[in-house]
């Protein structure tokens, strides 16, 4: 038995196409969506990060500002000295701007900075990142509002590849405020029956085995074994773990010599949270790369264009956009 691939790539394709429709109603009612990222510092995966942030929203026609503060000088990146007046002040603005629908604070912010502070300073209908504890507090009561990027992304994923998901038993492992809990909040919502799993769980393995949807989200390596996942379970990893060492690689690779040896020749190989031998036990699963990642900025862009409609946009788009979606 070989696992059924669930491709995040295809899925954001998908929502590519609609999301552009989507810009192309909103330009026609006089509404460009519009996303400001702040960047702090020159942590290059930050910058990396954050610029391809910025080509998705090029690709979907959506306004975009790469914001370095202090915001006097836009163009230039400050040093990781950068000071909490100088962050909230870069906010406040972003705030009243209104040609700025989504927000965006890329982590990690430096040691001196007050992330929950500044986190916190964002208008929830400008949070895109969903972080903010307005939006966590709709979710957790159920009440529309922006959703964490990852979370929402693998339900995107279940729900496009027609995963069953009432009355599922589901497994979340780990309960950070970014993936973990959240996801576990949209499963519920969904009538699936949830179990959040973490470092301390008891008997973790036996946990798992009893599940029909496994998200795993703890940052470590081939950390869940192929012998935990109940046959025919479909499995959603988060995780993105860039192997290194020879004798890990061979551990996770050793029934797959192809990645082994392309291991070899680069040095390194991204893996996900689920050891590789899942996809010869499982009925499902997301690929890494390929599957939960390419999601996340999908999601991103999505919260963008589902602010600015909600700010910006008159009733007459709204209904506008009600029919062509029911077409």
């Amino acid at each position: 038995m070989t696992a059924r691939i669930l491709s995040g790539t295809e899925i954001r394709d998908q929502i590519f196409a609609e999301l552009k429709d989507e810009v192309r109603l909103l330009t026609s009612a006089g509404v460009r969506p519009g996303l400001a990222a702040v960047l702090v510092g020159e942590n290059p995966a930050s910058q990396l990060y954050v610029k391809s942030k910025i080509a998705a929203c090029e690709e979907l026609g959506l306004a975009s500002a790469l914001i370095t503060p202090p915001a006097t000088v836009k163009l230039i990146t400050p040093p990781a000295t950068v000071n909490m007046l100088d962050m909230l002040a870069v906010v406040e603005d972003l705030n009243r701007d209104n040609n700025v629908d989504g927000i965006l604070v890329q982590l990690p912010l430096p040691a001196q900075v007050d992330t929950k502070r500044v986190l916190e300073a964002v208008d929830p209908a400008k949070d895109v990142d969903g972080f903010h504890p307005v939006n966590l507090g709709r979710l957790v009561s159920g009440r529309p509002g922006l959703v964490a990027c990852t979370p929402l992304g693998c339900m995107e994923i279940l729900r496009r590849h027609n995963i069953q998901i009432e009355g599922a038993n589901a497994v979340v492992l780990g309960r950070s405020d970014i993936v973990g809990k959240p996801m576990a909040l949209l499963l519920m919502h969904a009538n699936a029956t949830v179990t959040i799993c973490h470092s301390k769980t008891r008997d973790l393995p036996e946990v798992v085995r009893r599940a029909d949807i496994v998200v795993a989200a703890m940052g470590k390596a081939g950390y869940v074994d192929a012998d935990w996942i109940n046959p025919g379970a479909t499995v959603i990893d988060v995780g993105t773990n860039r192997v290194t060492d020879p004798a890990e690689a061979a551990r996770l690779f050793q029934n797959f010599p192809e990645r082994l040896e392309k291991f070899r020749a680069k040095g390194s190989a991204l893996v996900g949270d689920v050891h590789p031998d899942a996809v010869q036990i499982a009925g499902a699963l997301t690929p890494v790369p390929g599957g939960v990642g390419p999601m996340t900025i999908t999601m991103l862009m999505s919260n963008t264009v589902k602010a600015a409609r909600l700010r910006r946009a008159s009733p007459r788009f709204s209904a506008t956009q009600s029919t062509a979606r029911a077409r």
